[in-house]
């Protein structure tokens, strides 16, 4: 090979390189300023707790501060459609929680494609949702409350933190599976709808555990049960609504996600920490108080978690006939 075409093949090998390379540094260095993490639900519901709890210690990890953005509305769609339609570069990311998975099936025109869309970062924790009323609603369990609520057919009210919110949902599939009816009254996100059940203008709420334990242990909310399949470690004596009602199982999920295109290293950079994170001793203790589960994993085995969550949940939307234009 002449000495030209050798000096050719050099320079063309090392121009190809180049993106890989500066892929790789802008990765290295990344965060280089502070970093947004969307929310999409109104300050002082679990997804916020968790949010503002995920961002701190992220900081710490990354040295720049992650700055939680709250945008409720549309049952998470407007934050996610912000993130979908934001720079893929790792500076806007988006809290995902299981609206964002019923939203695939619940809305008919959405702007987006969640699963394609929206890369996953990491699986963050799982919890219960606890099932709360009023200290004066008459029914003192589980039992007690099937019973009120057939005797008194739509005249229950059921708070949620929204049309299609996960509180809604997992108040949907109890009237199907306990065969009950409710009415349902939708507030502006879990904290407003949390503080309709302590003020008594609604009477029974899907609580996630992490927003609703302080009041339970405080005796301004009584809960009759939890909703994952097992019972809660915070909660060791309050039965999950599988015991009474079978097959009821509806635990909320948390991860965080990116825009599609964001640069895999600086995706497998978040995930490196947030793994970490989720394995430090102070923060696994603090999440246990929340009744929170810490995962974690890796971005692909959180996107297959997403795929059969969007088809399970879609199963009881439609089931359920809840549709949003």
């Amino acid at each position: 090979m002449n000495r030209p075409r050798r000096r050719f093949l050099h320079w063309a090998a090392g121009a190809a390189a180049l993106p890989f390379l500066s892929r790789l540094a802008e990765a290295q260095d990344y965060p280089t300023r502070p970093v947004v993490l969307v929310v999409g639900f109104a300050p002082g519901g679990s997804a916020d707790i968790l949010g503002h709890l995920m961002g701190q210690w992220l900081s710490e990890r990354l040295g720049q501060q992650i700055v939680v953005e709250n945008r409720a509305g549309a049952g998470t769609n407007i934050a996610t459609e912000a993130v979908v339609n934001s720079t893929p570069d790792g500076y806007t990311l988006l809290f995902i929680t299981g609206a964002n998975l019923i939203n695939a099936t619940l809305y008919r025109n959405l702007k987006f494609n969640f699963m394609h869309d929206i890369a996953p970062v990491a699986l963050l924790a799982r919890e219960p949702s606890a099932m709360v009323v009023h200290p004066s609603f008459p029914a003192k369990s589980l039992v007690e409350f099937i019973a009120y609520a057939k005797g008194n057919p739509g005249k229950v009210t059921m708070a949620s933190g929204g049309n299609g919110a996960p509180s809604h949902i997992s108040g949907e599939m109890f009237k199907m599976l306990a065969g009950v009816d409710m009415l349902h009254v939708p507030y502006r996100g879990a904290g407003p709808a949390l503080t309709g059940v302590i003020g008594n203008q609604a009477q029974v709420y899907f609580s996630p555990l992490s927003a609703a334990i302080g009041y339970i242990r405080a005796g301004t909310l009584r809960v009759l049960a939890v909703t994952t399949e097992k019972r809660s470690d915070a909660l060791p004596d309050i039965p999950a609504v599988g015991e009474i009602v079978p097959s009821y199982e509806a635990g909320q999920l948390y991860g965080i996600g990116a825009p599609r295109k964001t640069p895999a290293e600086i995706v497998d950079k978040l995930n490196k920490e947030i793994n970490a994170v989720l394995g430090d001793s102070k923060a696994k203790a603090r999440l246990a108080d929340l009744g929170e589960t810490p995962l974690g994993g890796s971005p692909a085995e959180f996107g297959k978690l997403i795929a059969n969550e969007t088809e399970r949940w879609g199963k009881v939307v439609k089931f359920s006939g809840a549709s949003i234009d």
